[in-house]
């Protein structure tokens, strides 16, 4: 990307100011060399997204950028209602709510090493995962709305997991306001045998060692030291997240003209936030959010159930679960004064800092916990939320590696086995259904995680807590 096109804010923050009909400026968090290498077309669509009605602030893009779909993909937008904000389906993805939840174990490498293929084997075997895969959990009508309407909290009420495990799940484990109406049959329908699944893509389960720790006192606190086992589990909504995403998206288009809104790329289709599209949108969102939340407590159920067998001096407690691809109503201040805006975070996580009220209460001296997944075989890291968070960009971090390469080039580029052999030369265990998508989702068809972390945190986005090296991943 063309650094002449930017104003440097400091060493980690890049402003694009204001020019045409954008209504705010935009801003980019990344060292030079990240900024230097991303795509031309991440400066285009955050750009575009400044443009958008009742924006606020800034559009931000995070460490992580690269291109997407309207917004880029670490995009993050606020706004308000009063001022005639907008809700865009392709501002928070076609995989609402995709996320990561980590669990700890209480074991150490020692314990999982003579098992470790015994191990993978059980998880691969017990977590479906690839394009398509369905579970042993069959919902019909009434479940499904159940489950749309309770997300986390009505998996463990049906069993999957225990009632503490909410507390340490954004919103505890429950999107409010959700409207299961809204929410087509054939998203439903989609959706009927998918619960319990890791899907495809990027989404896996991998079971982690603690390998270094740079904020002692934080890590001490979210539980961790080095040596300690954890399994990260990164999933969404899956087939009903996408549905409502492509739904929407088409009427969302279909009504700019009507509500005034002119569209800078048809690909940023919205709505008004007060307006009956904006929140049919909104009740179907956060139904998928539940969705979401519902996954990975059912996942989680099935990840303990496995320990048990193999390994069951394990304890799993959830450390924290954090959602990307969302739009949540916060309060954040504008002007010097609070608003109530709808803050959107596409491939962007929510980082709020020390004290914030909506913290579990056993975390909200360290601030919220931050989970950054890396790419198959490379480190992942914990982060944690700052003070000055709120201020750089609505309480927002980045979400993962960002990919540097498109799944195309990267299928062309390496084979599934190849990969898999070189990750088991390093100790590292894979588990897939597809050789191509472990081709696709090679270690170097993303960008470097160390390098996007470290940004975050000279950013003042993020501390940067503990990185966790993958022992086994079962890989969708």
């Amino acid at each position: 990307m063309d650094l002449n096109l930017f104003t440097r804010r400091s060493e980690h923050e890049w402003e694009i100011p204001q020019h045409e009909d954008m209504r705010v400026p935009a801003v980019i968090f990344a060292s030079e060399a990240l900024i230097h290498d991303m795509d031309q077309k991440v400066y285009e669509q955050a750009v575009n997204v400044a443009k958008l009605p009742g924006i606020v602030k800034a559009s931000y893009a995070m460490p992580d950028a690269h291109w997407g779909y309207g917004f880029p993909i670490g995009g993050v937008a606020a706004f308000d209602p009063d001022q005639g904000g907008v809700i865009s389906a392709g501002g928070v993805g076609f995989d609402i709510s995709c996320g990561v939840r980590c669990l700890h174990t209480g074991l150490t490498r020692a314990d999982i090493t003579p098992l470790q293929k015994d191990l993978a084997d059980a998880l691969y075997y017990r977590i479906p995962a690839g394009v398509g895969s369905t579970g042993a959990i069959r919902l019909g009508a009434a479940e499904m709305d159940a489950m749309l309407v309770g997300g986390a909290r009505w998996a463990v009420e049906n069993g999957w997991g225990l009632a503490a495990d909410l507390e340490r799940i954004e919103e505890s484990g429950q999107m409010l306001h959700a409207k299961p109406d809204e929410v087509s049959q054939h998203a439903k329908q989609r959706q009927r045998d998918e619960m319990g699944t890791l899907g495809s893509g990027n989404h896996y389960l991998e079971v982690q060692e603690v390998t270094a720790v740079f904020e002692p006192s934080i890590a001490q606190v979210f539980g961790l030291k080095i040596g300690d086992i954890v399994v990260m589990i990164h999933c969404g909504s899956r087939g009903l997240g996408h549905q409502i995403g492509t739904e929407f998206l088409k009427r969302m288009a279909m009504s700019a003209q009507q509500h005034g809104i002119r569209l800078p790329d048809r690909e940023l289709a919205c709505a008004p936030i007060n307006s009956d599209l904006g929140r049919s949108y909104l009740g179907a969102m956060r139904a998928g959010i539940n969705c979401a939340l519902a996954n990975r407590q059912i996942l989680t159920h099935l990840v303990r159930q496995v320990f048990a067998d193999l390994l069951p001096q394990a304890v799993l407690p959830v450390l924290y679960d954090v959602s990307h691809n969302t739009c949540k109503v916060e309060e954040h201040r504008t002007n010097g004064e609070p608003c109530k805006l709808y803050v959107h975070r596409k491939g962007a996580t929510r980082a709020f800092g020390p004290g914030h009220p909506d913290l579990p209460e056993p975390l909200r001296a360290a601030g919220q916990p931050v989970l950054i997944g890396g790419s198959m075989g490379t480190g992942s890291y914990v982060l944690a939320g700052t003070m000055d968070s709120e201020s750089r960009a609505f309480s927002s971090a980045c979400h993962g590696a960002g990919r540097a390469m498109s799944r195309h080039q990267a299928s062309r580029t390496w084979r599934g086995r190849q990969v898999i052999d070189e990750l088991a030369a390093r100790g590292i265990i894979i588990r897939s259904p597809s050789m191509r998508g472990v081709a696709e989702e090679a270690p170097d068809a993303y960008k470097d995680v160390s390098a996007v972390v470290d940004a975050a945190d000279a950013a003042g986005l993020a501390h940067k807590v503990a990185r966790l090296e993958p022992l086994v991943c079962v890989k969708g």
